[in-house]
Formats: structure tokens, sequence, C-alpha cells
């Protein structure tokens, strides 16, 4: 762990070494600070998106299971974290669930006590339940015909969804998928309010020394910087979708 932090740390420096002349003089004075949380919320941002992403597809897969309990089950999941505010969930969790102390989380204690996990796990599921109607519908638009032609070649219902309906509907749902990345991405500021310092908890620390409104412009620009990256990679892969 602490290599990683050395690597954070390299970087941080490196940005700003780079950057001194060229950018103002409020942002020079606190870039550290910004490169680090900026790191943060990346950092959030890849591993919500790629574990939410794994969860999501059993999401969806179970919401047009034959099994009724499963698709139940699955539903309540979507409609739960869909239909609450993320501010809530955050909330529920760390000062909720939190507040109960070591005494009654016992082992559990040290999840709940970290910012940086509970964000994460609540930014996972969250964009998990979006993520599992976005490819419920993507498996929707799909003809029928296509898992009723793989069961009668003698492919299990499981084989069929793996290998044909599954890589179709990521086709179909990517632009929708990359739409779900850049609001999970402006929703990761929220986890600045559980004393997590990413960007925005960076950003609200700068503030406080000084009062300057450019700090949160500063701030906007690497949040629009970032959306930018996440755009221009989601275009590049939804190229490839289309060619293969």
């Amino acid at each position: 762990m602490s290599l990683y932090q050395d690597l954070k740390y390299a970087i941080s420096d490196g940005v700003c070494y780079a950057a001194q002349g060229v950018t103002p003089e409020g942002f020079a004075a606190y870039c550290p600070r910004y490169i680090d949380g900026f790191l943060v919320t990346l950092e959030l941002l890849l591993l919500s998106s790629a574990l939410g992403l794994m969860i999501g597809t059993l999401v969806a897969v179970a919401r047009v299971s034959r099994q009724r309990a499963l698709r139940t089950a699955a539903w309540a999941w979507s409609y739960v974290f869909r239909g609450t505010p993320l501010l809530v969930q955050l909330w529920i969790v760390y000062y909720g669930l939190g507040s109960l102390g070591p005494e009654k989380l016992g082992i559990l204690w040290p999840f709940f006590k970290s910012g940086w996990a509970v964000g994460l796990a609540v930014l996972t599921i969250n964009t998990s339940a979006y993520i599992a109607e976005i490819l419920r519908g993507g498996i929707g638009t799909l003809p029928p015909g296509q898992l009723e032609a793989a069961l009668s070649c003698g492919m299990s219902r499981g084989m069929a969804m793996r290998w044909i309906l599954l890589p179709q509907a990521f086709r179909v749902a990517w632009p929708a998928y990359g739409n779900e990345l850049i609001l999970l991405m402006k929703g990761s500021a929220l986890v600045s309010t559980i004393t997590v310092m990413d960007l925005m908890g960076q950003t609200r620390s700068v503030f406080a020394r000084g009062y300057s409104l450019e700090t949160y412009m500063y701030s906007a620009v690497l949040y629009a910087l970032l959306a930018l990256l996440l755009t221009a990679g989601l275009r590049a892969v939804e190229k490839r979708l289309r060619v293969a």
C-alpha cells in the first residue's frame, strides 16, 4: 500500500512541477492537493465502475430470469438503489450504520469507519442498479428468436446468455452505459461528505483557507477534464464494438 501511495505522490509532484508557470497562481499554490484529490476521484471511479459492471450484469441476467424469486430480488435491488438519492445511501451507511460503533459491528467496524471503503461500496451498488436496467433494456431489444435458436442447438440458457445475448446487449447499451459513467463521476463528489478527500473534498479544504471562489473553478476544470478523458475512451470502445 505504501508503494501505491508513493506512486500517487510521485504523479502529483510530477504534474505540479510540469504545471509551474503555466497555471494560475491560485491553482499552483495548492496543486498537490488538487491532483491528489483528482487521483482519488479517478481511483473510486475506475473501481466502482468495474465492480458495478460485474454486479449489474448479474442483476440484469436475474431481471430476465425465468425464476420469479430471482426476478423479484433483482427488481427490488434496482428499484431501491435507483429510487433513493446517492447522498442518502452514503449517509445511511457511514453515519447511520457506522454509528453503531465497534462494539456492535465487530469485524465489520474497519469497513464502516473508512469513508473511502464506504464510498466505494455505495458507489458500486448504486451504479450497478443503473447498469442492470441499461443492460436489461439492451437484452429486451434483441429478437427472441436468437435465444430460441441457441436452445434448439443444444445450448443452455446460461450459455446462450453469456455467448450470444449479452455481447449484443453490451453493444446496444454502450452509449447509455457511457452516460452512466459520466453521471457516476459527478455523483462521486458526494463522497466528500463522508470525510473522503477526493477532488471535491480537497477543494472544500482549500476553499476554507481563503474563501476564494476560484477554488471551485479549478475543481470544475479538473472534473471537465476527467469527463473529456472518459468520453474519449468510451467513444474509442464504441467504435471498436461497431467494427467488431
